[in-house]
């Protein structure tokens, strides 16, 4: 497949997930959504870096497009989606940290312990919650 050919693919499946991501944000309980996002992976696949870093790729530049800035949580969502498309099991994971008098959250995605999308927030956020892939210790 030519370059320009795969990554108007992936740029396509991006703006969809994403545009999906966000309405499932405003419209669905987080419960439901958690819900799906927690279930297993159907048909698990080897993988390659290369899926990973074009998902990657493919999000970040869809989303640098957006005008808003609360985004962590619908580009965590729609990388999610893309990789359980490829059969690549992922985990999401929720964190809290205060600033000032008030909760700032924070959503990103890891494959193994490699964080794909977004990033820990070091030590300023406290991770509460993950879903899908049980975390190896």
């Amino acid at each position: 497949m030519k370059l320009q050919t795969r990554r108007r693919l992936y740029l396509r499946e991006a703006f969809v997930m994403f545009i999906f991501a966000r309405l499932a944000v405003r419209l669905i309980a987080p419960a439901r959504i958690f819900a799906w996002v927690d279930r297993p992976v159907q048909r698990p696949s080897r993988f390659s870096g290369d899926e990973v870093g074009w998902i990657n790729w493919a999000i970040d530049t869809v989303s640098a497009n957006s005008p808003r800035n609360d985004l962590c949580l619908p580009r965590a969502l729609a990388v999610h989606a893309m990789l359980r498309r490829r059969g690549i099991a992922s985990r999401l994971c929720l964190a809290v940290a205060r600033e000032q008098q008030e909760l700032a959250g924070h959503a990103w995605v890891e494959v193994d312990d490699h964080t794909i999308i977004g990033d820990t927030g070091g030590d300023r956020f406290t991770r509460i919650a993950e879903f899908g892939v049980p975390r190896t210790v």
